[in-house]
């Protein structure tokens, strides 16, 4: 009987041990699961923060990659920077955070939307982690750790002129203004400049508003950008503030209206100045100078207005201008949307069907009355009406490219720009194109544009 109990406690305790190597078999594989779940944590947070520093690159390089490639002059830019440097600085700001976190940056992979300006980035990693714990096999369990993050910029556009004031204000004239190309003038200046594009038109000749009525605060804005009175009037001297000065182009009328914008009422201010015109029955300026003394410029000369964007083709020139002529909206406005949608390709065709040079969906062709897309007179003439009605309706410039983008009816519904990122990325890319072209042109219609990007994690 003693025998018999002696053996079962023995047999229990054989039991006994073996349930326990069990237990701590299970947690010490607890345990390594729990250090590689630790560990895949770690990563994420890692990845999370790559991708938000790839996306902080991008918002600091967003501007510079929508700047012109060239200066108008026909050399390079500085400040622009092509697509690939673009994302290799945001893929080496991404490496440049992993190694801080003490990730091996060359185990990460990337990923961008295609298009011009991408606005998003996926950052991926994966990693191998081998447990010490014993596999059927006898080797030990190796298991492959991932972790992506996908980052976006987001943008904020700041407050923008309005479409049509109906009076002006803050400069040398109060009275009511009349707008030709969406820029602002005094009625009768409107009307002769009617007959002067009329006259150079049968010539040959389209000619684009650069610049109209400046307020004295908007002249302030262009001086603060190049304050040296012999290249830019200070605030409260330019001539431009009595809504009776054009800024006109291209540079290929100004032969033209040297011979022939006299006959219209038009006078050349300045002999440095190729593309000032003034309406002659301004009663402020005889002399036709600044009020506070004639300022010329370095050498005679300056490189300023009068024409469309360097990237515009020239094929393309005469129909933008006679498409914001028409409808009354700004020329570049027309050549950032072109330049955005299909880069000027007018047999272009997206993924999502829209068609030409202007991608217009073939529903949202025929509402407008486009017949042929792929035509680009008869469709930039089209996205130029289409716009003036969205800027009628929604009075601001991020408005009206919203409506263009994602309909009008979202515009309503959001009571302002959607927030969907591809239509911000949209009229981010639009509004830094116009900025550009604003700067070339000494344009105060665009110095108010404020587009700010932002780096935000959304996965």
């Amino acid at each position: 009987m003693s025998t018999r109990l002696l053996s079962q406690r023995g047999q229990a305790a054989i039991l006994l041990v073996a349930g326990c190597l069990v237990v701590f078999a299970g947690v010490a594989a607890f345990a390594q699961y729990g250090t590689a779940f630790l560990a895949r944590g770690r990563l994420q947070r890692a990845v999370d923060l790559a991708g938000l520093a790839a996306a902080q690159s991008m918002s600091r390089d967003f501007s510079r990659l929508m700047s012109p490639a060239s200066m108008p002059d026909g050399s390079p830019n500085p400040a622009h920077i092509s697509r690939t440097t673009y994302l290799d600085r945001a893929r080496a700001a991404a490496r440049r955070s992993l190694e801080l976190s003490r990730v091996a940056p060359r185990q990460t992979s990337f990923e961008f939307p295609v298009g011009a300006a991408p606005t998003v980035v996926t950052v991926t990693i994966a990693r191998d982690r081998h447990l010490a714990l014993p596999a059927g096999d006898g080797r030990a369990e190796r298991v492959t750790l991932r972790a992506a993050a996908t980052a976006r910029l987001a943008f904020e556009f700041g407050a923008m002129p309005g479409v049509a004031q109906a009076r002006a204000s803050g400069g040398g004239y109060s009275g009511p203004l009349a707008y030709r190309q969406g820029k602002p003038m005094r009625p009768d200046v409107a009307t002769a400049f009617d007959r002067l594009q009329s006259s150079a038109r049968a010539s040959g000749h389209s000619l684009l508003i650069a610049s109209a009525f400046r307020s004295d605060a908007e002249q302030a804005r262009i001086f603060a950008q190049r304050p040296d009175p012999k290249w830019v009037a200070p605030p409260g001297t330019s001539l431009h503030r009595y809504a009776t000065e054009l800024d006109l182009g291209p540079p290929s009328a100004y032969g033209w209206l040297a011979a022939n914008a006299r006959r219209f009422g038009f006078i050349k201010r300045y002999a440095w100045e190729a593309w000032h015109w003034g309406f002659s029955s301004n009663p402020r300026d005889v002399p036709a100078q600044y009020e506070r003394g004639s300022f010329e410029p370095r050498h005679g000369r300056f490189d300023g207005a009068g024409g469309l964007p360097a990237y515009v083709p020239a094929r393309f020139a005469a129909t933008i201008a006679r498409a914001a002529q028409r409808h009354n909206v700004q020329p570049e406005l027309l050549a950032a949307q072109l330049q955005a949608e299909s880069g000027f390709n007018p047999s272009a065709v997206s993924p999502a069907g829209a068609q030409g040079i202007a991608q217009f969906m073939p529903a949202t062709a025929r509402a407008v009355g486009l017949r042929d897309p792929f035509d680009p007179e008869q469709a930039i003439d089209a996205q130029a009406r289409l716009m003036s009605a969205h800027l009628r309706r929604f009075g601001t410039i991020p408005k009206a490219l919203a409506a263009y983008n994602a309909g009008p009816g979202a515009v309503e519904r959001y009571n302002g720009v959607p927030a969907f990122p591809e239509t911000q990325s949209y009229i981010a890319r639009i509004l830094a194109l116009m900025k550009s072209a604003g700067v070339e042109l000494n344009d105060p219609a665009f110095a108010g544009i404020s587009v700010t990007p932002r780096a935000e994690l959304i996965r």
